[in-house]
């Protein structure tokens, strides 16, 4: 029988993950099915028991279900545990072991498809709710020398900051702090990423152009558009890139937990951007 898989969300038509899959499997020679799932708003436990019975091997998750997905769980990785979220689930019989690869799918991305190091470097993270909690911990594990999470609203950013701390996420030489974006003027940074959706409703951040040091790199977690973000770095001088590395790097860690494969990478993401 074919190993099945899928990716189930609410809204699911837009995903790119069925013809990211189908594409790796090609590439690695696996035997696998992997499809697009609608999930009823109140059906995710339902429909993963419905899965499993079908003998399915595995599911990527998508909004609006990660938090349901991590407390659907039996088991936890230390990424998903850090997030509070999971975009990955795998099946063992009855037990469900969660996971969350977009961290690792974001540093990726930036360190072997873009060529920068984050070892030692002053990242900026733009936000500090649901994505921005996800690529906490790998970001963390890349051991910059500065990690600056930055919020509309401080206490959020305080909060983060306060759990990486706390958690022991950070190595005691990486500092690890929380602020206003209205805090952000006099400060400059290597690396810039927006986990915020301002770019879902083309709204521009209240940050100051002078955040982006020479040679920075401005990532927006966002792909297929040219955000206000990106705009405001590229017209400030910042190497600019968008997240659908990251989207397909995510998927490639997934791929390699369910198949103890690692596909390229490279060829897909250029696939997808001449869709």
């Amino acid at each position: 029988m074919v190993d099945k898989y899928a990716v189930l969300g609410n809204p699911i038509a837009h995903s790119k993950s069925p013809l990211i899959h189908e594409a790796f499997a090609k590439q690695t020679l696996q035997d696998l099915r992997y499809e697009p799932i609608l999930v009823p708003l109140d059906g995710f436990a339902t429909t993963v028991q419905d899965l499993i019975a079908k003998g399915y091997k595995g599911v990527n998750v998508t909004v609006p279900f990660k938090f349901e997905a991590y407390t659907l769980a039996d088991e936890r990785s230390i990424r998903a545990s850090s997030a509070g979220a999971a975009n990955t689930l795998i099946f063992d019989g009855q037990h469900i072991e969660a996971d969350n690869t977009d961290g690792a799918g974001l540093v990726r991305d930036i360190e072997q498809n873009l060529a920068l190091t984050l070892s030692g470097k002053r990242v900026l993270l733009l936000g500090a709710g649901g994505a921005a909690e996800g690529v906490l911990q790998p970001i963390l594990a890349a051991n910059p020398a500065l990690l600056v999470i930055a919020n509309r609203t401080l206490d959020k950013a305080l909060a983060m900051s306060s759990k990486a701390a706390a958690s022991k996420m950070a190595s005691s030489v990486i500092k690890v702090t929380g602020c206003a974006f209205s805090d952000l003027q006099g400060q400059q940074f290597d690396v810039v990423i927006n986990a915020t959706s301002a770019g879902l409703t083309d709204t521009a951040l209240p940050i100051p152009d002078t955040i982006f040091s020479e040679g920075c790199l401005a990532y927006d977690m966002m792909y297929g558009r040219e955000t206000p973000f990106m705009a405001q770095a590229r017209a400030n001088g910042a190497r600019v890139a968008d997240g659908l590395g990251m989207l397909v790097e995510q998927a490639a860690e997934a791929f390699y937990l369910w198949r103890g494969v690692r596909p390229q990478t490279q060829p897909v993401i250029a696939m997808i951007r001449a869709l």
